[in-house]
Parts: structure tokens; C-alpha cells; sequence
């Protein structure tokens, strides 16, 4: 379907984990391990925030594939970011277009997505009348992740962002057993509003699409002293990947099935995830 990455922690440049790992980003727009696809190649883009201190992310997205965008490159090569969401799509359906192309923005909030709404087109009408009304105005393309994002801001994304996605799954699976369509929801997801990061895992019948989160810098530091990669970064960073970029031993630890991970300064957090139906 799709594959994304989320980082925060120290500043580093885009390359460092678009193109250069092995198994880097890019390399998984072609060759993909565990996605359901192999290639990504419906599009891209890449939000991040600056070190200006502004609350808005910049966004770059276009339509073609990751591997041949010139301009990702030079942009992935000059940009260094302390938090950026990145993202290959495999369109499951709705039209190649870069209002398609994750991260999707509001204000301060960025949001990607892997997997799909079984059965969207009959579904897609009472979602997107469920969208706040101020909301509704913003919203510029036609795939479920970007209707999951305005749910999930009209249900309190801002001031309860894991309750709000429980609650949008919850909705979403409740307007799907009105229409009589089983087992609607698969997703991983990322979310952030440039100071934590919020992912989750999960699928309606379970057997949800693969995530990983980075084990602790110091431990890592710990098991490969020599790493001069790793000597640079403190121990607040975190990555949080569909796959993951490299074979470095103990790097990777995949997130439990239907759970949410919450990145921020301090202690993280790791909990289940547990649909509110409304």
C-alpha cells in the first residue's frame, strides 16, 4: 500500500534517512519487503519543521515516483530537520494527484497513513459529513487517509490526539456496519504537531501493516561503540518506520499489534489501542 517514516530527535539532514541507508526509504519505493506491494510509486512528499522555531511544517509533494524526483533529491541533500514524516504512496484506488500525496497539513499538524478503508465509496458520504464544517473547506483531495486526518482533527485531535483516533476508528467502523462492510480499517499511522509524535497500529480483523520504532540511542551506542552514526545523535531521538532501513543488530523493534506509541521529551509511551464507538 504505502510506506512512511517518522523522525525527531537531532537535527539531521532528509538524506540521511530518504537515500542513504540500505534499505533507505527510496530503496523501498522500488523494493519494498513487507509492504503488499513491492513498488510505491504513486507519489511522495516529505513535511518537516524548521529551525526558525515556526509552528507550520514545510510540505514537498509530487505526483511521480519517489526514486526519479530530482528536486526531492536536492531538497533531501540542503534540508536538515529535528522532526520530518515522510512518505511513498501506493494509491489503493483514488486518483495519482499530489492533493493525494501524504504528509496531509493542517496548520501545525501533519499526518501520513499506510492502508485503506474497505469499501470507501460506499462509506466516503457519511464520513465526510461527519467533518467539522471549518474543517471541511480544507480539504483539497479524494483518499480515505485525508478524511481519516478531518475526522480525526474534528473529533479533538488537538487536545486528545489517541482518543481522537480511537474515536475516528470507531466512527469509521460503525458507518461501515451500517453499510454492512466487515472488517473496514487497516492502518498504520503517524501524526505530529511538530513537538510530539503519535503512531499507531492497527486493523479491524487484526493482521495490521508493519511498524517498527528504534530501540534507545544509548542502548544502541552500548552494542556498537564504534558507530560514528549513532555518536551523533542524542538520546531523545526516535524513528518509527514501516520497515525497517537497515540490518544493524537490535536496532528494530516492531510495535504491538493494535497500539499507539507516543514520542516525546522524557519518558515515551506505549499503550493499546482500543476503538471508541460513538
Amino acid at each position: 500500500m504505502c510506506r512512511w517514516l517518522a523522525y525527531t530527535g537531532t537535527p539531521i539532514k532528509l538524506e540521511e534517512l530518504l537515500y542513504k541507508p540500505r534499505h533507505s526509504l527510496i530503496d523501498q519505493s522500488m523494493h519494498a519487503r513487507l509492504g503488499v506491494e513491492t513498488t510505491n510509486g504513486d507519489g511522495f512528499g516529505v513535511g518537516w519543521y524548521g529551525p526558525d522555531g515556526s509552528p507550520e511544517p514545510a510540505l514537498f509533494r509530487g505526483v511521480g515516483p519517489a526514486w526519479s524526483d530530482g528536486n526531492l533529491r536536492e531538497i533531501a541533500r540542503c534540508t536538515s530537520s529535528r522532526l520530518f514524516l515522510a512518505h511513498i504512496r501506493a494509491s489503493t484506488g483514488t486518483a495519482v494527484q499530489q492533493t493525494n500525496c501524504h504528509p496531509f497539513r493542517h496548520r501545525n499538524w501533519l499526518w501520513v497513513h499506510n492502508g485503506a478503508i474497505a469499501g470507501f465509496d460506499l462509506l466516503k458520504r457519511d464520513l465526510v459529513l461527519a467533518v467539522d464544517p471549518e474543517l471541511f473547506p480544507h480539504m483539497a483531495g479524494s483518499t480515505d487517509s485525508e478524511v481519516m486526518f478531518y475526522l480525526a482533527l474534528s473529533l479533538g485531535l488537538a487536545a486528545s490526539p489517541v482518543v481522537a483516533v480511537e474515536r475516528m476508528v470507531g466512527f469509521v467502523e460503525s458507518v461501515a456496519a451500517a453499510h454492512e462492510v466487515p472488517a473496514p480499517m487497516q492502518m498504520t499511522v503517524a501524526t505530529t504537531d511538530g513537538e510530539r509524535v503519535w503512531c499507531f497500529r492497527y486493523a479491524s480483523k487484526g493482521q495490521s501493516r508493519s511498524l517498527f520504532f528504534s530501540t534507545a540511542i544509548s542502548a544502541l551506542q552500548a552494542l556498537h561503540p564504534g558507530n560514528e552514526v549513532l555518536l551523533g545523535l542524542s538520546d531523545e531521538t526516535r524513528l518509527v518506520v514501516s520497515e525497517p532501513l537497515g540490518d544493524l543488530e537490535g536496532a528494530w523493534q516492531p510495535m504491538p499489534e493494535s497500539s499507539y506509541g507516543v514520542i516525546q521529551k522524557g519518558d515515551d509511551e506505549l499503550g493499546r489501542f482500543h476503538p471508541i464507538v460513538p
